[in-house]
């Protein structure tokens, strides 16, 4: 039987390793474009600038691919197997899943380099996105029967679970029809809501960036407001608490097929982000998602963990962060340090050039007045 040019590029992207590919219009709905704008009205962006002023194209995909009528939407899973954790170093803390693998938008790209070309060579405009254009893959991940929005603000797969990195492939190719929205398996469950450790998801399906682990220890820059801190727990990039907890995750297991975890990336070693330029840092985790925290911010984050964990192997890695030349770092060593009730160190982060490194240690200085000065582990 002869496939349809739909149907060819949609069995295509399966073979090239995506877990789930559907269709669906390329319309977004009125309603849609308003409740995005309401959320980046009220500020729930926190510091990414950059969704407002991509609001107009994500919300008129013909401004990326003018004649569009479909688009293909592709699942691919990250749900791993944990890795087998290395030996040596200062392993504390944990890596979301979707950072086990190196850039998925790298792995992911060549396949849909692949289906432009195909399209292509069957007379089909097409051009596709790996979650860094302004597309609302989960609305047309909706509409492709792939899933729904949870009440996490992700998307949920019956047959993925929670963990689904998407992709699109913008085409002018007419639909024969259009499929119906995936219906909403969520029901009265609220396992999301709850486990959230700062408190980030609302009532309306959406996430408040300002109190998200992921948004706090990958975009946001400069120190971690303090009372997030313990929220962060041993989040060192990322937060996968609200995927975990999903019911759907826990029936679908690990399916990851085209990415594939990285035992240095699920479990990394935190002496590695100091002591090392930025440059030097680029090159040695170039084409991971570290790079979007940058090493000031992986730095940061290792502190954190470690003022919420106490774990005894990252004294060394604490002592590293008091001396550091990024007073963002410094910082979080002094607060990281109050919570090891470590008066002895913080005596010299009390006569900090930077202001906000002296505020950190001397009030951690003052929780603990009565704990007698040490020395580390």
């Amino acid at each position: 039987m002869t496939l349809s040019p739909a149907e060819h590029l949609a069995d295509l992207a399966r073979t090239l390793g995506a877990d789930a590919a559907g269709w669906t219009a390329a319309q977004v709905p009125a309603s849609a474009i308003a409740e995005y704008a309401g959320w980046l009205n009220a500020g729930r962006h926190a510091g990414m600038t950059y969704l407002e002023r991509q609001l107009p194209v994500r919300a008129d995909p013909a401004q990326r691919l003018p004649g569009v009528q479909s688009v293909l939407v592709l699942g691919v899973s990250h749900a791993f197997g944990p890795p087998a954790r290395p030996t040596g170093g200062v392993r504390v803390g944990r890596v979301a899943r979707y950072a086990w693998t190196p850039d998925y938008h790298e792995q992911v790209q060549p396949v849909l380099t692949r289906l432009e070309q195909e399209a292509a060579r069957l007379g089909v405009r097409a051009r596709g996105y790996v979650d860094h254009g302004p597309v609302m893959e989960r609305l047309f991940a909706g509409g492709a029967f792939l899933g729904w929005r949870g009440k996490s603000g992700m998307l949920v797969s019956t047959q993925l679970g929670a963990f689904v990195t998407l992709a699109v492939l913008l085409t002018d190719l007419p639909l024969a029809e259009a499929g119906a929205a995936h219906p909403d398996r969520c029901g009265r469950c609220l396992r999301c809501v709850t486990a959230c450790p700062t408190g980030a998801i609302g009532p309306d399906r959406a996430i408040d960036a300002r109190r998200c682990v992921s948004y706090l220890t990958i975009e946001h820059r400069g120190p971690v407001p303090h009372e997030f801190r313990p929220g962060v727990g041993e989040w060192l990039l990322g937060c996968d608490v609200c995927s975990e907890v999903c019911p759907w995750t826990g029936r679908a297991g690990p399916l990851a097929r085209l990415l594939q975890p990285d035992p240095e990336l699920a479990f990394p070693d935190l002496t590695r982000f100091f002591g090392v330029s930025e440059r030097e840092f680029e090159r040695q985790w170039a084409g991971t998602a570290f790079l979007r925290p940058r090493r000031k911010g992986m730095a940061r984050n290792a502190l954190t963990v470690l003022g919420n964990t106490r774990a005894p192997e990252g004294w060394p890695v604490l002592q590293a962060g008091a001396q550091d030349p990024a007073w963002e770092v410094r910082e979080a060593a002094a607060w990281a340090l109050g919570q090891w009730e470590e008066r002895r160190a913080l005596a010299p982060l009390m006569n900090d050039p930077h202001e906000a490194v002296r505020a950190t240690a001397q009030a951690a200085f003052q929780d603990h007045p009565a704990v007698p000065a040490g020395s580390g582990p």
